[in-house]
C-alpha cells in the first residue's frame, strides 16, 4: 500500500521520537506525528513522505493515552520550546530514561548499561533562570514577544512562559511599552532592517541567610539590537527600574545576518553588567554572555552527582573542560588538590576567575580556547596527567583528539555530564572500547516538558573496578 501526501489514517501511538514526536505505523511503514503521545489512538494526515517513512498532522485524538494530560500553556502546541506538555510528568521521565538507555545501547554499544531512574522536580515549571524572546511584528501589526513554532522563524506570542520566570511578562510588558511610545522598531528578519531583536532575561538569587548588602533576588535584562545606538534608554532604564531586583540593563550589538542571538558586544546601560546567582552555597557571577545552567534546583542535584562520581580526596589534579563561568569547578575544588578549567568564551572565564575569588577558591586555575586544543597542547608539552577529567561539552559533544587526549592520560575516572544522549553514547564507546568501563548513568530532568535531559556518567579504567567496588562508589 502506497502512502501519499494528503492520506489519512487512524493509527495507534506506540512510541515517542527523540524529538517528542509520536510514533504509529500503516502497514509497517512509520509516521512521525507532533503533539501526539504513546497511547493515544489518533486520526492523522500524511504531510510529507520519504521512502521508508513520513510525518503526520494530529487531527483528533480518538482514544487519549491514560499518560495524555491538558497542557497548562495555551500556546503548548504551536511553540517549539515545549513538546511534552501534553505528556503527564511520571511519564516523561519515564520517556528520557529510555532516551538515555536506548541510545547507549543502539550507538554506544552497550549491552546492558546501568541507566538509574531519572532525578525529577517536584513542581516541573517556572525553573529557567533564563530566557530569550525574538522581538517582532505581529499579523496584526503589534509588537510582540514570544518563541519560535517549531521548526520555522515565526514567533508565536507567549509573552507568559510557564517554564520560565513570572517576572518575564512584566519585563517584557515594560519592553514592548516602551517601544510602542517612542517608535522603537522591532527586527524585521527578511528585510534585516528594524532595531530591537531579541531580549534576554536572566534572573539570580543568593544563598538563604547571606547578610551583605547584594540584593536577594537579581534581574537582568539585555536588549540585543540591529544597531549601534539604543534611543530612549533613559526611558527604558527607568521603565525597567521598577521592578524589584533590576541589577544589570544592556544592549548587545548584533547587525549580522544570523541565527545567533547575541552580538559580540555588550555595553552597559545600568549597573555592572553581571549578577550574581547560587548553587548550593557557591555564588556565581554571570554575564549576557556566560553560559550558566538555566535550572539551578536540578543543577545542584546534577552538580552533586558529578561531585560524587569524582571520588576525591583532598589530592587529586582535575581538568574540567567546556567549564562555562566555573560551576563544576568550584565544586570540584573545594574537595580536589588542583583543577584545571577549560572553556572557549572569553567572558565566561573572567566570570569564572572572579567567581573562584568571589568563594574564596584558590585551587582552581582557567584557561581560554578549545578544550579540544588546550589539553591535547599541554599533555603534549608537559606530559602531565589527571587524575579525574570532567567534561561537559555542548550537544556536539567531544572532539576526536580530545578524546584521544584523555585515554593518552589515563585518569582514574572521568565524569561525563551530557546533554545530547547520542552524541555521548558515540563518545563513550570511543572511550570504552579499550580503558575504561561505563559504571553508571544517572539522568537528571533539568528541561521539563521538553524532550531535553542532562546525564552524568561515571567512568573508570578497566583494570580498577575492583577499586571502586570495595568504595562502595556504585
Amino acid at each position: 500500500m502506497e502512502i501519499k501526501k494528503n492520506d489519512i489514517f487512524d493509527i495507534d501511538i506506540v512510541d515517542m521520537s527523540e524529538e517528542g514526536e509520536g510514533i504509529g505505523k500503516v502497514n509497517g511503514y512509520t509516521l512521525f506525528v507532533k503533539d501526539a503521545v504513546i497511547g493515544d489512538r489518533a486520526r492523522v494526515k500524511v504531510i510529507k513522505t520519504k521512502k521508508s517513512y513520513g510525518y503526520g498532522r494530529l487531527m483528533e485524538v480518538l482514544s487519549p493515552s491514560p499518560d495524555r494530560q491538558k497542557p497548562l500553556c495555551p500556546a503548548a502546541a504551536p511553540c517549539g520550546g515545549c513538546q511534552l506538555q501534553a505528556l503527564s510528568y511520571p511519564a516523561q521521565l519515564a520517556f528520557k530514561e529510555r532516551k538515555v538507555r536506548d541510545q547507549l545501547k543502539r550507538l554506544g554499544g552497550f549491552d546492558d548499561p546501568q541507566v538509574l531512574p531519572v532525578i525529577g522536580m517536584d513542581y516541573p515549571y517556572e525553573y529557567r533562570n533564563k530566557a530569550q524572546f525574538p522581538i517582532r511584528r505581529g499579523k496584526d501589526g503589534r509588537i510582540i514577544a514570544g518563541f519560535y513554532a517549531g521548526r520555522t522563524h515565526c514567533v508565536i506570542e507567549t509573552p507568559r512562559c510557564y517554564l520560565g520566570d513570572p517576572v518575564n511578562e512584566k519585563v517584557l510588558g515594560i519592553i514592548l511599552d516602551w517601544m510602542e511610545r517612542w517608535g522603537i522598531e522591532p527586527y524585521d528578519e527578511e528585510r534585516h532592517m528594524g532595531l530591537v531583536r531579541h531580549v534576554l532575561i536572566r534572573t539570580g538569587e543568593l544563598c538563604k541567610g547571606e547578610t551583605d548588602d547584594i540584593p536577594p533576588r537579581q534581574l537582568m535584562v539585555c536588549l540585543v539590537i540591529n544597531g549601534e545606538k539604543l534611543p530612549r534608554r533613559k526611558e527604558l532604564v527607568e521603565g525597567l527600574l521598577t521592578l524589584p531586583g533590576m541589577t544589570s540593563i544592556s544592549c548587545s550589538i548584533n547587525r549580522e545576518r544570523t541565527n545567533v542571538i547575541l552580538g559580540k558586544e555588550v555595553r552597559s546601560l545600568y549597573g555592572d553588567g553581571y549578577i550574581t546567582d547560587t548553587i548550593g552555597d557557591l555564588r556565581y557571577r554571570i554575564s549576557p554572555q556566560s553560559f550558566f545552567q538555566v535550572n539551578r534546583e536540578q543543577t545542584q542535584k546534577l552538580y552533586a552527582t558529578a561531585l560524587s562520581y569524582a571520588g576525591l580526596t583532598g589530592r587529586e589534579k582535575v581538568w574540567d573542560l567546556y567549564c562555562g563561568t566555573g560551576t563544576i569547578t568550584l565544586f570540584l575544588a573545594r574537595q580536589a588538590g588542583e583543577v584545571r578549567g577549560v572553556e572557549i568564551v572569553p567572558a565566561a572565564i573572567e566570570d569564572a576567575r572572579a567567581n573562584a575569588a568571589a568563594n574564596g577558591i584558590g585551587n582552581a586555575s582557567f584557561y581560554v580556547g578549545r578544550a579540544e586544543e588546550i589539553l591535547p597542547r599541554h599533555y603534549r608539552e608537559t606530559g602531565e596527567r589527571a587524575d579525574v577529567i570532567v567534561v561537559d561539552p555542548p550537544r556536539k559533544g567531544c572532539g576526536r583528539e580530545l578524546l584521544d587526549t584523555i585515554l593518552a592520560m589515563e585518569p582514574e575516572r572521568v565524569v561525563y555530564v551530557s546533554c545530547e544522549p547520542a552524541t555521548l553514547a558515540r563518545d563513550l564507546k570511543i572511550l570504552c572500547a579499550e580503558k575504561y568501563e561505563l559504571i553508571k548513568a544517572q539522568p537528571v530532568d533539568m528541561f521539563p516538558q521538553t524532550v531535553g535531559c542532562e546525564t552524568a556518567c561515571l567512568l573508570t579504567r578497566s583494570d580498577g573496578r575492583h577499586i571502586l567496588q570495595r568504595e562502595n562508589v556504585d
